[in-house]
């Protein structure tokens, strides 16, 4: 089971009646209606769909996920994470840099491609400009509108949108993202579902871990530690510390980070309040970033995200007449990790900083489902504390506004 400690000097303090003024919010709102992704590990329906279209298009031999935000970092997770080996060759259209696109459209046989549109309104520009572009190129190839339903699914609102209204048009196989689910709570959707199955990735097992860690999360008489931890980082923000470094020791969960940054960021910052989320990973980062953690600003809480074991491992044994491989000879490489993450944590200790310090017993579906509720609960809890809403984004949409007119009044 998922499980996380407090590594801090700093201990914090709230009234009661505050403290359970804002346990009530967060249970109302995990219990409304209009908020949906707390719920989506009893949804089986979602995997029944996923897996009916996997079979329809499973001899594929390329996946191209296109969307943006929410609607790819967390199908990235999931692949960086646990990807089996496959016969499908995946890429991410996530962006709209010309040069990239290039290069990943050029090695890419259309003909044996599924393309995965994801877009809950159907409208986000950078999804609509990759997915005209790869309609030009399928003209180019004779492949024509009536043939689209061969290559394309859509993932978006289950009722309305312009991608719903073009499905329809023609033909167009479409999964649902459910409309009480944003962008950024949606990876345990078909979202990042349906590509998983593509990845050899049990997706069942991702929603059981999810369902599994509820009560550690919920329940009012189980769940007094995580209540705590949300109230420290809160108390923390209120002392100035309104940074959030999320630094898993796994390779593999890289993508994690990326992730949680937007669902921290896009959650939490807004009204001039906030944890500004950095990215990092262990021990990559020991090696540039660390330095700043350990002797800098004293305005950030540090996530360390342990991977307890690993599937795979290696002997550090060598023959190598030098004091640098003779010290290492007698251990194995997943030693070296753990040693490097417990002399981090020993020595983030002693300089004081705020240490959350997470332990996944090992990395695999039911874990990871359990670390992305994890997260996803403790941005909502935070978001009480702090009195916003963690479930719009205002300055985003503001951006979006500008970009338009931007466009009109300049590319004619």
């Amino acid at each position: 089971m998922l499980n996380w400690q407090i590594r801090s000097h700093f201990k914090s303090t709230v009234d009661s009646q505050t403290l359970t003024e804002t346990i009530n919010s967060y249970q109302r709102t995990l219990e409304s209606e209009d908020i949906g992704f707390f719920r989506l590990s009893q949804d089986r329906s979602l995997i029944a769909r996923c897996e009916s279209l996997f079979s329809k298009f499973h001899h594929k031999k390329y996946f191209i996920h296109v969307g943006i935000g929410g609607s790819a970092l967390g199908t990235e997770m999931l692949l960086s994470a646990l990807s089996q080996s496959s016969n499908v060759k995946f890429t991410f259209i996530n962006n709209i840099d010309p040069d990239d696109l290039s290069r990943k459209l050029e090695d890419i046989n259309l003909h044996e491609a599924l393309i995965y549109v994801v877009s809950k309104s159907g409208t986000t520009a950078e999804t609509v400009a990759a997915m005209s572009i790869i309609i030009q190129k399928f003209k180019n190839l004779g492949i024509t509108e009536s043939k689209y339903k061969d290559y394309f699914v859509f993932c978006t609102d289950p009722q309305k949108g312009e991608l719903k209204n073009i499905s329809r048009q023609w033909d167009i196989e479409t999964l649902e993202i459910p409309a009480n689910v944003g962008g950024r709570f949606s990876v345990l959707t078909p979202v990042g579902l349906f590509p998983s199955l593509f990845a050899g990735i049990n997706i069942q097992g991702l929603l059981e871990g999810a369902e599994k860690i509820k009560q550690n999360l919920f329940n009012k008489d189980k769940a007094q530690k995580f209540f705590e931890l949300a109230q420290w980082i809160k108390a923390l923000h209120d002392q100035g510390v309104q940074q959030t470094v999320m630094m898993p020791y796994s390779s593999l969960l890289r993508e994690y980070s990326s992730w949680f940054v937007q669902l921290w960021a896009e959650s939490l910052g807004k009204d001039g309040k906030g944890l500004t989320p950095i990215p990092a990973f262990g021990a990559t980062d020991q090696h540039s970033q660390m330095q700043l953690f350990m002797e800098g600003p004293q305005d950030k809480i540090l996530m360390i995200l342990e991977v307890e074991k690993f599937h795979s491992d290696f002997s550090l044994k060598n023959d190598v007449e030098s004091e640098s491989f003779k010290n290492l000879s007698p251990f194995k490489l997943s030693d070296l990790m753990k040693a490097e993450l417990e002399g981090t944590l020993t020595a983030l200790k002693e300089n004081k900083r705020h240490v959350v310090h997470i332990k996944l017993p090992i990395l695999n579906e039911d874990s990871l489902g359990q670390l992305i509720l994890f997260a996803e609960c403790l941005t909502v809890i935070v978001g009480e504390f702090l009195k916003v809403n963690p479930f719009n984004q205002p300055g985003v949409e503001a951006g979006k506004k500008y970009a338009n007119s931007w466009l009109k009044a300049n590319c004619k």
